[in-house]
């Protein structure tokens, strides 16, 4: 009756200590290798999304690119406006108009961005050359708002000079 028993006590033994510590082992690998499986299979598929990715980057960078090439260029908004102020003065003269007197107004805040703006006092041969002015000012890039427009005709005898007074406003920037 002892070896029975003896033979029994040792395959329950053999049973707890070998077989359930194997098969919990065995589960535990399971479990590890389809985390593991789940784990490569998302880095597989971002991996897959890089090239569009990529895409979506190298044309956000352009769309920004695009975006500053709207705004007027300068490190401060002084420097933007002495800019601005040139682009206004090369306009006019290019028209054959001259100019009276200049302003730069204060720069306002307008989110991320700053507006500058530019007063100028002109006189003006005739109707075209402020048409021209007018149009070359509105299409350009970066992109000039004319902002006020006073236009009065100098000499009424011979009403073909014009006196006029611009408000130009532009982006910039907000450094």
């Amino acid at each position: 009756m002892g070896i029975p028993l003896i033979l029994v006590m040792v395959g329950y033994v053999t049973y707890q200590y070998g077989y359930l510590r194997v098969a919990s082992d065995l589960a535990a690998i399971r479990d590890d290798k389809s985390v593991k499986t789940k784990l490569l299979e998302k880095y597989l598929m971002l991996i897959s999304e890089r090239p569009a990715l990529e895409k979506k980057l190298a044309s956000l960078k352009e769309e920004r690119l695009a975006d500053t090439t709207r705004l007027v260029e300068g490190q401060t908004p002084s420097l933007a406006a002495a800019a601005l102020q040139e682009t206004i003065k090369g306009i006019i003269s290019g028209r054959g108009g001259s100019i009276s007197s200049e302003r730069v107004g204060k720069p306002e805040d307008l989110g991320k961005f700053k507006v500058i703006s530019v007063s100028m006092d002109t006189v003006l041969p005739d109707s075209r050359a402020l048409s021209d002015i007018l149009y070359s000012i509105e299409t350009r890039t970066p992109y000039l708002v004319v902002k006020e427009l006073d236009v009065r005709i100098r000499n009424f005898r011979e009403p073909k000079e014009l006196s006029v007074k611009l408000d130009v406003m532009a982006l910039t920037g907000g450094k």
